[in-house]
């Protein structure tokens, strides 16, 4: 138990032998059937051959993370690491506390995944545990159940500590640092004991190992399998359900006050139903928000004339989710000056989206995307006098063009939102593109309300437009292509939606 949950006993638990005894018969036998095995499976175990592979010898650690108190009593819904999920194939609200272990053998490993699993009827944990017990949140796999599931060894969570710190002096241990803090604590222990080195030369070395194997985890997601593509398109699909449903609400935003929770709850409502949840807090802003960068507060209005920036992805079962941005005109129709704005965004990202392609460096994306507002801003005489589009792009010397476009085109997308992000700058930043990567294209431009350099007309103008884009032997996919995203087409949509 967590020192978060060591707090004084409020609940009034029946004690008795005989209490005991009435509460664990007259119970109807338990399922008899095997789960059939996920198609995730032969996937996973295929992520699991490139972890081996790099790491013979070792006895790797992935814990799923433990639960997190939300308040008091009261769990956030759980949700494992991502490492984790990508290595047994675990989604949703799957297993907290399990560890996967992969211990090494001659020619390789054996996955171990150390869980807890469906306590019996006569244990206290069945009726009187609220965290865990089966009366309270429901019953548990088996350990028939997950190895007939996932395909690899399962074991019970209390044989974790014991095999993990077994020959813990003649063989290196990783361990997922960030996934489970009390577990990396108590492994540090192991370690330290068994090791023959000086403390703070230990703590070093051990830390540098599992920082080698936390790039690695991450760099492995940089190209998707077939599954994890597939994953990727139904998130893709489920949250052009969740835009269509905003777009069709949006005189409901305006009429109720408050409109961009009202926005808020119509997409998690679709996204909860269709997956896990959301991927990342929506951003729902209107009007001047939308030039807060991350604005998920959500709590202004929505107005006739506003423009509202809807950030937003669908999380499904697998953890996988989308990530997709639209910049939408509230009344239907967008002004001159708003239109101005948002074409000069379109085409960045047109000459973003182009730039996705096989043989082309990541930050070719951004290049060519941020090339394109640099030349706008030049056109309306934004950027300082004697200041070109080329002097603007030197990067030591320029860069003006930031004070309209902070951010970044791009991040690689999967089941984070901002995946592979321990992958090293030559690996992300600076590597080619493959096929099977996953990678947002999403320029913008923001005026603020209160900018002075820039015209009245623009100003309180917040503009972002955000697709998922799957690179291809040939060139691109794009995943969202089916959301509007020309002005005209936008224009459409609404009246489509609203007009029935």
């Amino acid at each position: 138990m967590s020192e978060e949950q060591k707090k004084p006993e409020h609940r009034s638990r029946p004690s008795s032998a005989a209490f005991r005894t009435f509460v664990s018969s007259g119970w109807a036998p338990r399922r008899t059937t095997t789960p059939e095995r996920a198609e995730v499976a032969s996937y996973a175990a295929a992520r699991r051959q490139a972890l081996s592979d790099r790491f013979a010898g070792e006895r790797i650690v992935v814990p799923a993370g433990g639960l997190k108190v939300r308040s008091n009593d009261c769990d956030y819904v759980f949700r494992p690491h991502s490492a984790f999920a990508h290595l047994t194939g675990l989604g949703g609200d799957r297993e907290p506390d399990a560890v996967l272990v992969l211990e090494p053998r001659d020619g390789g490993h054996d996955a171990i995944l150390y869980f807890r699993p469906l306590a019996g009827r006569d244990t206290e944990e069945f009726f009187a545990d609220s965290r865990y017990g089966e009366f309270w949140v429901g019953a548990r796999p088996s350990i028939e159940d997950i190895e007939a599931e996932l395909g690899l060894t399962a074991r019970h969570i209390d044989e974790y500590a014991d095999a993990v710190a077994k020959d813990a002096g003649s063989l290196t241990i990783r361990v997922v640092r960030d996934a489970d803090r009390d577990l990396t604590e108590k492994l540090d222990t192991v370690r330290a004991s068994a090791s023959e080195t000086d403390e703070a030369s230990e703590t070093e070395q051990v830390e540098a190992a599992d920082d080698e194997l936390a790039a690695f985890l991450s760099t492995l997601r940089l190209v998707k399998d077939e599954w994890e593509i597939e994953q990727m398109r139904l998130a893709v699909a489920a949250t052009s359900d969740g835009f269509d449903a905003v777009v069709a609400d949006l005189p409901e935003a305006v009429r109720r006050g408050r409109g961009e929770r009202w926005v808020e709850g119509v997409f998690g409502l679709h996204a909860r139903h269709a997956g896990n949840g959301i991927g990342y807090d929506s951003i729902c802003a209107s009007g001047d928000h939308a030039n807060t960068l991350h604005w998920i507060k959500n709590t202004g209005d929505v107005n006739e004339g506003d423009l509202l920036l809807l950030d937003a992805g669908v999380e499904v079962d697998s953890l996988f989710t989308a990530d997709i941005t639209r910049t939408l005109p509230v009344s239907g129709t967008y002004t001159d000056a708003q239109r101005k704005v948002y074409e000069a965004v379109l085409a960045a990202q047109e000459a973003g989206i182009a730039a996705v392609k096989p043989g082309n460096k990541f930050s070719d994306v951004h290049a060519a995307a941020i090339r394109v507002i640099a030349e706008h801003l030049h056109e309306w005489g934004l950027l300082p006098e004697g200041v070109d589009v080329e002097a603007t792009l030197d990067k030591e010397h320029g860069q003006y063009h930031r004070r309209w476009m902070v951010h970044g085109t791009s991040h690689h997308l999967g089941i984070d939102v901002h995946d592979c992000a321990l992958a090293r700058k030559e690996d992300y930043m600076d590597a080619e593109l493959r096929p099977g990567m996953i990678l947002t294209v999403e320029p913008g431009l923001y005026f603020k309300a209160d900018d002075e350099l820039v015209p009245q007309e623009l100003r309180g103008i917040g503009v972002r437009i955000e697709d998922d884009v799957l690179v291809t032997a040939d060139g691109h996919d794009n995943l969202s292509a089916d959301i509007p995203r020309t002005a005209d087409d936008v224009e459409a949509w609404i009246r489509r939606i609203q007009q029935g």
